[in-house]
């Protein structure tokens, strides 16, 4: 009998966990087979951020001369911070909530270093609720400790990564190896006495290592390490998002002195077809997507005929085993969507596998994890919604897509408000056209609070170039829909991509600074452009005038490519100019300036027009509706009072249909046969009804009784009605 221990290794996140062993315990109950799981990252967080913990660690230093100043302030207030750092981490796990009165008044933490730019961040945060302060002031208090454990005790810990520098792009693996062989560090002796007291207890046949980032690598080996050394008759095996892509030509026979297996892509028929295989003789094994090490070589078979599981087939994500109530939720930065990431407790999920789109050249689409595109029906995601809230008591929702897309996210939106759920979500788009303005306010009624996505270079050539399917135009049009129904958008953003010009960087930070300025982008990310092995631009560098530099591949990691674009331009010193004046932007500040304040080189003026942003929103009503369109109403049902109207000598009949909304009050007038046939339409397409109505429906029910259709549907008081959720979508 197979007992497979699920695990993370240090660290990915605080406030939440990372979902892929949760998927693939459910996959696992799907089989009936039981598992158990653990988030090694949080468990060595809590180890270590507690009154014994730092106990420990101020012990461990001891009264060291060599330590900076303000690592010495730190072990001169240790009792301060013992005597403290149990009650703040009861309140950032929501247990504690009355202690933010105390935090607020900042004579209660010890404060060092990170403190010092407290001025600077209070403005940038604006005028914070006693809750959100005390947060960001207990997050930097626990940066402070952080700073002192890297100083003091552990030169590789980092709250959301360990060691992150020997995973990143490592194409040789001798420098992890090496470091794999010196003594272990104070981090990872914690984490070796949480895996000591796991193994006794769960007696795991097999152990899954998932690694999603290089800042996992290095404890995932280190884990490996220790449980071949004492359990050796455990299997042990690595998948994840790190091997999936950088280790896909793996050939160095070392690893496998940690690992028995690296698994590669969707991990559910790897892993059965591994936990099958243990009742087998070695000749009669198979495997699915799997390195192994055999003859003293490093081999990779994929001869199962495991079948790999369609969506619908792999069950609901299983959180059991997880520490759910003490993930901490921190406030560490100003950007709002980077702040989601870290604060509250959010269920993943995905509506589809893969990418819909798949055509972007830097991205990595000729793998099956962007390449194998498969929706998850929007009922039976509902079904997984429901029985997460009831597993997890949590209700928020971030769909971990690689764009979501639209039809499935209409599709979802109308089954959340069928069924009545109460949920809050948020995931990753493409701004496609398709998301009309109707279209963002079914999202929002339906609990969608935000979405991200790529503006990347706010270039037409060069969002042509990079196939991206979108126009600068497009983008402020749909940001626009999505930001007047409340729903914030974040854009990625990019620069450096190849070929990419001096004045095209120029003129598309002044695109960004309009669309900040008018109003319809909440946040933003610049990066660099990176090359990888298996994206377009890194399968065919010459097709986007870039040299990749002449290299043999690596034994160990093969993603990022070292190449020069040529232009021969020095992108590296954008960097600062662009993150600085989106800094501001975020905060509704310096539109005024000019581009070259931001710059300390010359740079050229922007060819934009400074209206530009502003001429693509003005949108006329566009007074027609596709026949197909599925009409919706998402308002209260009217109450319908008749009366008689009066002009010139003539009266006529009249319906006043009286609506209340969770804000307002309003009512509309009709002729009263054309009242009575609207207001029994509502009861018909309310979004609770199972049976949905198009356009072309709706005009022939009409017509059967009344003329002018059109004259009716575009009439003022119709338009009034779609102002407050009659929808065409």
């Amino acid at each position: 009998m197979t007992r497979p221990f699920l695990i993370t290794p240090p660290f990915t996140q605080l406030n939440t966990p990372y979902p892929a062993t949760a998927y693939l315990k459910g996959f696992l109950n799907t089989k009936g087979i039981a598992s158990v799981q653990a988030d090694l990252g949080i468990e060595v967080i809590l180890e270590l951020f507690s009154k014994k913990g730092l106990t420990d660690l101020f012990d461990h230093i001891g009264a060291s001369a060599d330590t900076t100043p303000n690592a010495e302030r730190m072990i001169s207030l240790k009792q301060y911070y013992i005597d403290t750092i149990d009650a703040v981490m009861l309140f950032l796990q929501g247990k504690n909530p009355t202690l933010a009165l105390q935090i607020c008044q900042e004579d209660f933490l010890p404060g060092a270093s990170r403190f010092d730019q407290l001025e600077e961040l209070e403005w940038a945060f604006g005028a914070m609720g006693t809750q959100d302060k005390a947060k960001h002031l207990a997050t930097l208090y626990l940066e402070d400790i952080s700073d002192l454990i890297v100083e003091c005790a552990d030169g590789n810990f980092g709250f959301s990564r360990y060691a992150e520098r020997l995973g990143r792009s490592a194409n040789s693996f001798d420098e992890l190896y090496q470091s794999l062989q010196q003594e272990p560090t104070y981090t990872d002796r914690i984490l070796y006495q949480i895996l000591q007291k796991k193994l006794n207890e769960i007696q795991p046949t097999h152990l899954f290592i998932s690694v999603p980032f290089p800042g996992n690598l290095y404890a995932a080996f280190r884990c490996a390490q220790w449980v071949k050394a004492r359990f050796p008759d455990i299997i042990i095996a690595m998948g994840g998002g790190f091997p999936n892509t950088e280790l896909r030509s793996l050939s160095e026979k070392r690893v496998f002195e940690f690992f028995d297996y690296i698994t590669l892509d969707d991990g559910e028929a790897p892993v059965e077809q591994l936990l099958l295989n243990s009742g087998m003789a070695a000749g009669e094994r198979k495997f699915k997507r799997t390195f192994l090490l055999e003859n003293n070589a490093v081999v990779y078979k994929n001869d199962s005929v495991l079948h790999d599981y369609k969506q619908s087939e792999t069950g609901t994500p299983d959180y059991n085993d997880l520490l759910l109530d003490q993930y901490i939720s921190v406030i560490e930065i100003v950007n709002p969507m980077h702040r989601m990431w870290s604060d509250g407790r959010w269920n993943k999920l995905t509506m589809a596998h893969g990418c819909y789109w798949g055509k972007c050249t830097f991205c990595d689409i000729s793998l099956d994890y962007i390449k194998i595109y498969e929706p998850v029906a929007a009922s039976l995601l509902c079904d997984r919604i429901e029985e997460m809230v009831a597993q997890t008591g949590q209700n928020g929702f971030h769909f971990v897509d690689e764009a979501a897309p639209p039809a499935l996210m209409r599709a979802l939106a109308i089954e959340i408000l069928r069924r009545k759920l109460t949920v809050t979500w948020w995931t990753n788009i493409r701004f496609e056209k398709s998301f009309t303005a109707d279209l963002c306010f079914l999202l929002k009624a339906s609990g969608c609070i935000a979405v991200s996505g790529g503006l990347e270079v706010a270039s037409d050539r060069l969002l042509k170039l990079i196939d991206k399917g979108v126009t600068v135009e497009q983008v402020a049009k749909v940001t626009r829909h999505f930001t007047e129904n409340g729903i914030m958008v974040h854009a990625y953003l990019m620069y450096g991509y190849p070929t990419q010009t001096i004045q095209e960087t120029v003129d598309s930070l002044e695109m960004v600074r309009q669309m900040f300025e008018a109003g319809i982008l909440q946040s933003g990310f610049w990066h660099q452009f990176a090359m990888t092995a298996h994206s377009p631009v890194g399968l065919e560098p010459e097709k986007f005038g870039v040299v990749k530099h002449t290299q043999s591949i690596g034994p160990f990691a093969n993603n990022d490519i070292n190449y020069t674009d040529k232009t021969g331009i020095n992108h590296d010193r954008f960097s600062y100019g662009l993150k600085k004046s989106l800094f501001n932007f975020m905060h509704g500040i310096c539109f005024d300036y000019k581009l070259q304040d931001w710059f300390d080189f010359k740079i050229p003026s922007t060819k934009v027009s400074p209206d530009f942003i502003f001429d693509a929103l003005q949108e006329t009503e566009q007074f027609s509706t596709k026949t197909s369109a599925k009409i919706i109403w998402l308002g209260t049902m009217p109450s319908v009072n008749h009366f008689t109207k009066s002009k010139k000598g003539n009266s006529w009949e009249m319906s006043e249909l009286a609506f209340h909304t969770k804000k307002e009050f309003f009512s509309l007038q009709f002729p009263k046969a054309e009242g009575e046939w609207l207001a029994n339409l509502l009861q018909n397409i309310n979004v609770t009804n199972q049976k949905v109505w198009s356009f072309a429906e709706i005009k022939s029910d009409f017509e059967s009784q009344f003329e002018d259709f059109e004259l009716f549907w575009f009439s003022k008081p119709m338009l009034a009605l779609k102002q407050h959720g009659l929808l065409s979508l």
